[in-house]
């Protein structure tokens, strides 16, 4: 090769020649790609949406730690603090002392959210319990359908936490600790394990519209990603209007149109992203790719005409109309569709007065939904490697707030002892597991704290808790900080 020969090929391979070619190259794949996702999301909207092996993305665990149990997680949120003398932790000899003192044996330099100051009167349990199933499980009057599935799930009533007020105490159940910007549970299992679904996002929330009672707000935080990459933050669907905000193109737009624009945007994106190998702008490319491919999923995911009726009728459901029994359905559609992590939050629960009347309308209208959504799961063969909690922040005070023998006497929040129920996904099925003291003040046998349920969620899932970690700010962080262990005694 001359020396003339030398630089015209020198000035064909320069920096902005080759990085100018480049773009086209990764123009025309990512073109490819979505064409491929679009022939994907077209099946979805014809009906076949069903999850697909090898669909999806692999997660930061490959090969998994363990052999799973569950695939997914449907997260029941019972948001405000469900009380547990109502629903799953009867208390005879709480009943005996109504309207006495509590032992200061019990209360004293515990913390008290909003009975400082006053007279605390043991308050007896204001519904009645029954036996169920062969598994004899106690429950509530008020839950006579989760009544119904005893056998299939395990009742835990002897849980723990640390915060004693709303917001941080649902900070620390979803992310393992009260600090607000770090990763919610959803995100760590979307990170880990990764997607089964290509055409919707891996972690769904929704939140079903209040009852009588004030809904309680649900900070967004909540289902953040935290400080690791935002694509593995929750995606919020709506039962009503529009599902996913913007999701759906302008007028004037068509779906080839758009495709162009999504093409266009991460062609720079992407040359962007040679110069800078900035995580965030990988999230951006995903997200704008997910969100074209969501304009043909979202809506055969929340159109439910091809339910039969028998199954709208089990749920209760009565259209689109924003309800947890329609919530529920949803969430069964998702998980069909290979979504990882679904949280439902159903608000309404927080009881410090007129609890009788309260509490009574927050189970109408969610102890149907709760328990067909387990029975639609197991008669789909999906509850065996489907894991459902339900459960609240905290519970709620053996104590009453306000006059023990008025109809509006309530509870105030409780973190030494309260009751969650899980099921399927490698779950102990139809067992009570842990216990409070005689006044359900403490969790006295078996105490489960948020760090320990965690830990069990992941080990379900084929996650080693302790191993799942990233490192921010020159520190190792998980979703159990420096705690949390494996719940093996409601392990199947």
């Amino acid at each position: 090769m001359t020396p003339e020969q030398y630089a015209a090929w020198e000035r064909l391979v320069d920096r902005r020649t080759f990085f100018g070619r480049t773009s086209l190259g990764l123009g025309a794949m990512a073109l490819a790609g979505l064409m491929q996702r679009n022939v994907r999301a077209a099946r979805v909207q014809q009906g076949s949406g069903s999850a697909e092996p090898g669909r999806g993305s692999r997660g930061l665990v490959d090969p998994l730690h363990f052999a799973p149990k569950a695939r997914r997680v449907i997260f029941l949120c019972m948001a405000g603090g469900p009380s547990q003398f109502e629903t799953f932790d009867e208390k005879p000899k709480l009943a005996e002392l109504h309207g006495q003192p509590m032992p200061e044996s019990y209360t004293k330099g515990q913390p008290i959210a909003q009975l400082q100051g006053s007279a605390l009167l043991a308050l007896r349990p204001l519904a009645k319990f029954q036996r169920h199933g062969q598994s004899g499980q106690q429950i509530s009057e008020l839950l006579p359908q989760i009544g119904e599935i005893a056998d299939d799930i395990c009742i835990i009533r002897s849980m723990q936490t640390e915060q004693i007020n709303h917001d941080p105490a649902q900070t620390f159940l979803n992310a393992g600790t009260s600090v607000s910007g770090r990763p919610s549970m959803g995100a760590w299992i979307n990170y880990g394990l990764g997607s089964e679904t290509d055409d919707l996002p891996g972690f769904i929330v929704m939140k079903s519209l209040a009852d009588s009672r004030p809904p309680q707000p649900i900070s967004s935080r909540q289902w953040h990603s935290g400080f690791l990459p935002s694509r593995f933050q929750g995606v919020p669907v709506y039962s009503q209007n529009d599902p996913v905000h913007f999701v759906t193109n302008p007028p004037g737009v068509d779906r080839q149109r758009q495709l162009d624009v999504i093409e266009t945007v991460n062609g720079l994106n992407r040359i962007r992203d040679i110069d800078e190998q900035n995580p965030e702008i990988a999230a951006r490319i995903a997200q704008y790719e997910l969100a074209f491919r969501m304009q043909a999923s979202v809506p055969g995911l929340v159109n439910i005409s091809d339910e039969p009726q028998h199954v709208l009728d089990m749920y209760g459901v009565k259209g689109a109309d924003g309800s947890f029994a329609y919530n529920c359905l949803l969430a069964r559609r998702m998980a069909e569709r290979g979504v990882r992590f679904i949280q439902l939050y159903h608000r309404g629960w927080d009881h410090h007065n007129g609890i009788s009347k309260y509490i009574s309308e927050a189970c109408l209208s969610s102890d149907q939904p709760s328990a067909a959504l387990i029975a639609d799961l197991k008669q789909r063969g999906m509850l065996e490697d489907t894991l459902v909690v339900w459960g609240g922040e905290f519970g709620r005070t053996p104590m009453a707030q306000g006059d023990v023998d008025g109809d509006a006497v309530g509870r105030d929040h409780h973190i030494r002892g309260f009751s969650m129920w899980l099921a399927g996904g490698g779950i102990r099925p139809g067992i009570t597991y842990g216990a409070t003291d005689e006044l359900g003040y403490y969790a006295a046998e078996n105490p489960v704290h948020i760090h320990d349920l965690h830990a069990t969620m992941m080990r379900l899932l084929g996650i080693d808790h302790e191993r799942l970690t990233y490192r921010y700010q020159g520190r190792d962080f998980r979703l159990t900080d420096v705690a949390g262990h494996v719940v093996d005694g409601i392990l199947a």
